[in-house]
Order: C-alpha cells, then sequence, then structure tokens
C-alpha cells in the first residue's frame, strides 16, 4: 500500500462530499414554507413534489447535517439547517399526548400515518443526539433520551429480550404478521445499537451503556447466524427465525416479490448490513470503552464473509445479498450497501491489517464514483444492474436519502486519514 494511493482516494472523496454531495442537499432540502426538510427529488435533483414527509426522512437528514457539522464541515450554516430540521421534528412530528414520534406526515406537517414504528425511533434517538452533539443544543438530548424512555417502558420485551417493533399511536401493541406486532427484525435493532451508542456518547448515562449493552449482546448471540455469523433478517417474538414478509408500515421492501414474503426467506443475508453491522459493533465498543478483542474474532468472520462472498470482482462493487453459507442470490446493486462497505472495509484494514480489505474498498470506491454517482447532479443512483447501469434513477424519497452517502464519505474519509498516521 502506498500513501499517494490512500490520499488519491481521500482527495476524491473530500471532493465529492464538499462540491457535489453536501451542495445537493444543502442547496434544495430546506422546506421554508412548512419546516422540515423536503425529501423527494427527481433524476436531475428536481423536487418531485411527493406529498409527505416521513420519521425516517426527516430524522435521516437531521443526522445527516449534523453529523457533517460535527465532523468539520459547513459551519454554522450547517447547524442552522440542522436546527431548522429539529424545530420541524419537534414542532409536528411529536405526539404531545402520547409520546414518541408519528411516522408520516403530509408536507404542510398534518399527520397521515399516527403509528410509532421503532426502525424510525431508532433515528430519532440517533439524530437528535448526533445534533445536540454537533450543537450543544439540549433539545436534541432532550427527546432522544424521552424516545429511549418509552422504549423501556413500553417496547421492551422483558420475557424474550429485545424490542417489539410496531405500536399503535397509543403504543399498543400493533396485530400479528403483516402488521408485525408478532415479529422483531435485524434491521431495528442494529439501528438501535446505532441509536444507543450516540445517545450514550452524548448523554455518558449508565443506563444508555448498560442498554446498548444489551443490544450488543442480543445481536451477537441471537441475531447473528450461529455459525456463519452473518445477520438472519427476521424473527418471532421468542427469536426463532422467520420468514422475511412484508409488513404493512414498510421499509427496505422496495426489491421483494408481489407474493408478500421474500425469495429464499430463511436463508438470505444482505452483505451491505453485516458490513454495517461490523463497523457500527466496532463504534459501540470504542464508544463505550469495551475490549475489542473479545469480539476480534467475530468480526474478522463478518468482514471476511463480506468480502469473499459480497464483492464482485469482475465489475466492481458489492452484491446485494446471499446464502449465509455463501454464494450471491441477487447481483444487482443497491447504492446503500456500496456505501456500508466503504466504511467497513476501512474498519476491516485498521482492525487486522490486511491488504485484502483494501483491495475490497479501492473496488467498491471506484465502482461508486464510476457508476453509482449520477455525473454533474451529485448524489448516488439507488440501484443498478451488476455491470453498473442505473435501474431506478431518482435521487431521492423516504427511503433512499442522505444518510448512507454522505455518511460514507464522512467516515472514509476519517479512516482513510488515519491509515495516513498510522
Amino acid at each position: 500500500m502506498k500513501k499517494e494511493e490512500i490520499k488519491f482516494h481521500i482527495v476524491e472523496a473530500k471532493n465529492h462530499l464538499v462540491n457535489e454531495l453536501l451542495p445537493f442537499w444543502t442547496n434544495r432540502m430546506q422546506d421554508n414554507k412548512h419546516g422540515g426538510f423536503i425529501t423527494h427529488f427527481d433524476e436531475k435533483g428536481n423536487d418531485s413534489g411527493e406529498d409527505e414527509k416521513s420519521l425516517i426522512a426527516q430524522s435521516r437528514s437531521v443526522y445527516t447535517i449534523s453529523s457533517a457539522c460535527r465532523a468539520g464541515y459547513g459551519g454554522e450554516e450547517l447547524a442552522n439547517l440542522a436546527r431548522h430540521g429539529v424545530d420541524f421534528m419537534i414542532n409536528k412530528m411529536w405526539d404531545e399526548e402520547h409520546g414518541g414520534f408519528y411516522w408520516l406526515l403530509d408536507r404542510a406537517g398534518h399527520v397521515l400515518i399516527d403509528k410509532k414504528i421503532v426502525y424510525g425511533l431508532s433515528f430519532a434517538i440517533y439524530s437528535l443526539s448526533e445534533y445536540t452533539l454537533a450543537t450543544n443544543d439540549p433539545r436534541g438530548l432532550e427527546y432522544a433520551s424521552k424516545c429511549f424512555d418509552l422504549l423501556q417502558k413500553y417496547g421492551a420485551d422483558t420475557c424474550h429480550g429485545g424490542y417489539f417493533e410496531m405500536f399503535e399511536r397509543d403504543w399498543t401493541l400493533c396485530g400479528p404478521e403483516s402488521q408485525g406486532g408478532d415479529r422483531k427484525t435485524l434491521d431495528a435493532h442494529m439501528h438501535l445499537m446505532e441509536a444507543f451508542t450516540t445517545l450514550y456518547e452524548c448523554s455518558q448515562k449508565e443506563v444508555h451503556k448498560r442498554k446498548l449493552q444489551e443490544i450488543i449482546n442480543l445481536l451477537t448471540n441471537r441475531i447473528m447466524h450461529p455459525k456463519y455469523r452473518t445477520g438472519i433478517p427476521q424473527f418471532w417474538a421468542d427469536w426463532q427465525v422467520a420468514p422475511q414478509i412484508k409488513f404493512d408500515v414498510v421499509w427496505g421492501w422496495d426489491r421483494f416479490s408481489e407474493e408478500g414474503e421474500k425469495n429464499n426467506a430463511l436463508d438470505n443475508t444482505s452483505y451491505g448490513h453485516n458490513a454495517e453491522f461490523g463497523w457500527l459493533l466496532l463504534h459501540a465498543l470504542r464508544t463505550m470503552g469495551s475490549d475489542i478483542e473479545e469480539y476480534r474474532s467475530l468480526l474478522h468472520t463478518v468482514f471476511t464473509h463480506c468480502i469473499t462472498n459480497g464483492i464482485d470482482t469482475e465489475y466492481g462493487g458489492v452484491y446485494t445479498e446471499g446464502s449465509h453459507a455463501g454464494g450471491v442470490y441477487d447481483r444487482e446493486k443497491e447504492f446503500w450497501q456500496q456505501a456500508e462497505m466503504l466504511i467497513g472495509t476501512l474498519d476491516a484494514w485498521l482492525l487486522f491489517r490486511d491488504d485484502k480489505y483494501w483491495d475490497a474498498y479501492k473496488n467498491v470506491h471506484r465502482f461508486v464514483f464510476d457508476k453509482v454517482v449520477n455525473k454533474g447532479v451529485g448524489e448516488w443512483y439507488p440501484l443498478l444492474t451488476r455491470a453498473g447501469k442505473p435501474i431506478w434513477t431518482h435521487m431521492s424519497h423516504s427511503w433512499k436519502i442522505n444518510y448512507h452517502t454522505v455518511r460514507a464519505m464522512v467516515q472514509g474519509i476519517v479512516r482513510m486519514e488515519k491509515m495516513l498516521k498510522d
């Protein structure tokens, strides 16, 4: 590995972040009429006119702007933009009667779906904690802590561990099957780990640290495959593996079958999720001051599985998913999986000093900058063929937002600069 090679990738990432990605958002996302953020843009970056503001898109946008601000980009301009988003979340999305944030509003701030969904609440905790760390505005930590307390009161499964995920407005558990009340997911619990990490970093409260450790124990002992150490997507409430089905209130379902159950429903794992789990776990352990050596073997297995099975050595980039035992089911390329693999492979190199991880990083980096970035617009295409031809061309909607793309650049630059120092 040569320093010049690392420097080249840093320069390319910084240029993209500062001159393309962040301006794409800061130039068009602020809704000056109704508050909050506009989050639906077409291939050319034009407002597509969707009349909705989702908790997931509003909170992820607050996180994105806050994290870039905390990393030293944008200064007071980004701090003010983040504050604008937080104002909308607190004033329009918070349920004053029952507590928690509503799932979906229209642009003007009228509630469309009043359910309390843990996936969305995890990002509220994550973003609001990051916001306070970036700006010192105490409201972020205040409302993040309120969400945390509500989850412990209404969401925690004191029998089997973990958290139920789908609730009505008054925190009554939703019904079974597609209503989601009898299911638990890797997705929600991994993002709770992410959220509790930043909450603890912000608050330094022992209860936040303790609940973070509980989530880590659950992820490593229940949710990751006992043999292959890959992520299992869905479970029944008692943590028995369940077929991966479509929920009525949906996330991450764009590409599932019409029948409502995913192909290979009991044997599929996402390379992007596994890489994301690996680096988020490392970040959580370091934030808590925990001994990483205890998890070293697990992390080596996770990252090695990712690059052995998930990296396309012919066309570049990251496949979508495959079997726990190895091999690929879905060879298309999703934007967010590329982003999470960028961070994961850099963390893997820093931990194990094995150049196969740097080679994997370079592979994905090149695919992203040559194929995924929409040249002249600045954001990333959401879904591409194996060879890198765009299938979907919108730049953003409630699910395809700025969180993965900006974070990959911010966190990737930090890691590559550490590689240079090392």
